[in-house]
Parts: structure tokens; sequence; C-alpha cells
């Protein structure tokens, strides 16, 4: 790749991510003016110092889908949303939850066995 292809590429990225902060910042906005500060799953309640642990969730998990009205949105405590998004990834066909697997190491293994010795 040349040297002008690699500056322009660099320059398209660089838009890009510019214009994702630029509307995740309007959405979060939006949502903060349109919904009270409480956690919509723990009712954990937020002010203006600990705002920042608010979250905007997208219920349908798509970021780019945010109507108007905030239908698609919900303020979640960064705890909650964590959980949530981890329930979504678990729930997932191809995830290790999902298809049955899961560990297959027991560090407990024999443990009954050791406490029995005298």
């Amino acid at each position: 790749m040349s040297q002008r292809d690699s500056s322009r590429l660099d320059a398209i990225v660089a838009k890009a991510q510019r214009e994702k902060a630029e509307r995740e910042q309007g959405y979060r906005e939006r949502a903060l003016k349109m919904y009270p500060w409480v956690c919509g799953r723990c009712g954990r309640e937020f002010n203006a110092a600990n705002v920042r642990e608010l979250t905007v969730h997208h219920r349908d998990h798509n970021h780019d889908n945010n109507p108007l009205d905030g239908s698609n949105w919900e303020l979640l405590c960064v705890y909650c949303h964590d959980n949530e998004h981890q329930r979504y990834v678990d729930a997932t066909p191809g995830s290790d939850k999902a298809s049955g697997k899961g560990a297959t190491h027991n560090p407990f293994a024999g443990l009954g066995d050791l406490l029995k010795r005298d």
C-alpha cells in the first residue's frame, strides 16, 4: 500500500470514528433528557456527580437504531448493562453456554478425599 493510500485510509477511519462518537453522544444526551436518571433494572438512582455510570442500552442490541422517540433505549447502570450484554452473548447460538459446553476442569475434584485424610 502506498503512503498516499495509507494516509487516505487513516483519514477515512478517523472520520468514521469521529462520526460514531458524535452519534453516541447525541443519543446519550437525548436519552438522559428523556428518561429519569434511574437504572431500568436495579432501580439505582443517579445524579450529576455519578451520571457517567448510567449508560444507554439499545433494547435490540443495534447501536445504529436510534429512533427519535427513544423506544429502543433504556438507561442501565454500568453493572446491569454489562450483565445484559453478557446474557445476550450467552444466549447467542455458538457461544459456550448456548451450546451446553462449559468448563471441563473442576479445581475441587478430589477435595473431599483430601479433607478426609487425618
